[in-house]
């Protein structure tokens, strides 16, 4: 999370880490806003709720439950040296990954 932090920093771009623990200084040092929901895993839920779409990257369980949750909910999964689930869109680089993840991006809507 630290790199997708960092490359929206050097893109003048806005990063939010939704914490697992209570103390907000555990955030890397890219993160411009630092939620600290004090939830947990819990968190996943609030992750993938807020998404547009999810790039799962690796795979751990918490990267699998994100999965499931987003394939539940009905919201894109893009992935990258990750789980191989139906559902899941494979990407050979980050940089695919970003590009097919934007592409899958509902449009946002103000008011």
């Amino acid at each position: 999370m630290a790199a997708a932090c960092r490359g929206a920093a050097t893109a003048g771009g806005v990063s939010i880490g939704i914490l697992p623990g209570t103390d907000r200084s555990a955030a890397n040092e890219w993160v411009s806003v630092a939620l600290a929901t004090g939830l947990g895993e819990l968190r996943n839920g609030l992750i993938v709720r807020a998404a547009d779409v999810v790039i799962a990257v690796g795979g751990a369980y918490g990267t699998l439950s994100e999965v499931a949750l987003a394939l539940k909910t009905g919201v894109p999964v893009v992935g990258l040296d990750t789980w191989d689930l139906d559902g899941i869109e494979p990407a050979g680089s980050p940089q695919a990954a970003v590009t097919r993840a934007l592409a899958l991006a509902a449009p946002t809507t103000a008011g």
